[in-house]
């Protein structure tokens, strides 16, 4: 905060005229965002608002899409393009696209953000004024436009806080950040020694990495096939997420032992199955949340089905359809990812078409691939 604002240097423009600088006496708002991210998304609606309602005071918004997620940046910015004509097709500021890295690297990195949605509030002397999540403008902005936020004791305090959370993370960040090149390197040329070496590294860097955790027990058991090293690999990390009774490493636990994407054979059925049942007893004893205990439930229905407990894993899908209904918040995001998987596994138990809703689902001989390992935790 109170530093002079990096400059905006993106790939493309998708919205929107070009902006090259910051003009004087206008107050804009940069946001990092993501298509991936419910959030951002669920935020999209907020900034419209916030746009129209400041437009006259010289507030301006700026979209900044830094972390689309495809195998080329042209199909990341064409997926793009096409999502916000799909969804935001009434968009009123402008939304730039950056794959190249360069604007997390003059934003996002040196002001220790790590997480999306960030918004950039960048004062009329060309400042920063304010760096949050998008639910603060509301009551930030009107403090910057008439000129009392930046010097007061509450934007201090508010800024010093965001620091001393996000700091920690963004050097774990800068020290994982070479690893993982490595290591995603490697993979890509089914170099499965380099990338153990890689992800290793990385473990003994920073043994509660979730991310490495997952990667190395990925590697070992589904890539390279040893059982040897796999396995001890793998019930460590059962017990590390009982212990820690954490939705995300149950889910990856989980995903590991019965996503249908893997192909099990020459892994010791008994084994499986037992660690299988520990993690599955866990997730489904762990209060509801907000819903995300639910991820894990497409696998826990996969367990019992393989287990020959039909009826148990057709209860699991049916509560967890129920919850996606429910009173409790769960984000639209979420809804969108489980529902499909979800019918799909009730199809398949069942023999028969079912439908939820509008949406009807038939059975299907193969189970749907399930795509990709740990993701960044954001």
């Amino acid at each position: 905060m109170e530093s002079p604002a990096p400059s905006i240097q993106v790939e493309t423009w998708l919205r929107g005229e070009p902006l090259s600088s910051f003009e004087p006496g206008k107050v804009y708002i940069v946001e990092f965002w993501a298509t991936s991210c419910g959030p951002c998304v669920d935020a999209m609606p907020h900034l419209m608002q916030l746009q129209e309602k400041y437009r006259d005071s010289g507030v301006e918004i700026i979209g900044v899409a830094a972390s689309e997620d495809a195998p080329t940046a042209d199909e990341a910015r064409s997926n793009l393009d096409a999502w916000l004509t799909e969804k935001f097709s009434n968009l009123n500021f402008r939304m730039a696209f950056d794959s190249t890295g360069e604007m997390k690297k003059l934003w996002m990195e040196p002001s220790f953000s790590c997480w999306i949605p960030t918004s950039f509030v960048v004062d009329r002397d060309g400042h920063i004024a304010f760096i949050g999540g998008p639910t603060e403008l509301d009551e930030v902005l009107p403090k910057v436009l008439d000129g009392s936020w930046r010097a007061s004791d509450q934007a201090k305090a508010a800024d010093r806080e965001r620091i001393a959370k996000g700091e920690p993370k963004a050097r774990e960040q800068a020290l994982t950040k070479p690893i993982k090149a490595r290591y995603r390197a490697a993979m890509e040329t089914n170099d499965w020694k380099t990338a153990r070496s890689a992800i290793e590294e990385g473990v003994a860097l920073m043994p509660d990495n979730l991310y490495f955790r997952v990667s190395l027990a990925h590697l070992l058991l589904h890539k390279m096939r040893d059982m040897e090293a796999g396995l001890p690999e793998m019930r460590q990390f059962v017990r590390d997420a009982i212990n820690r009774e954490s939705e995300h490493w149950i889910y990856y636990g989980l995903f590991l032992l019965f996503a249908p994407c893997f192909d099990y054979a020459g892994f010791p059925s008994a084994e499986r199955f037992a660690m299988g049942e520990e993690l599955s007893k866990h997730i489904v004893a762990l209060p509801q949340g907000h819903g995300s205990k639910f991820m894990s439930y497409p696998m826990v229905a996969q367990y019992y089905h393989e287990s020959g407990n039909k009826d148990r894993a057709i209860e699991l899908v049916e509560q967890a359809l129920k919850v996606l209904d429910g009173p409790e918040p769960i984000s639209n995001d979420l809804k969108q990812h489980l529902l499909p998987e979800l019918l799909q596994a009730l199809a398949n138990y069942k023999g028969e078409k079912v439908c939820h809703g509008t949406i009807c689902v038939a059975p299907q001989k193969d189970s749907p691939n399930v795509n990709g390992v740990a993701e960044e935790q954001t």
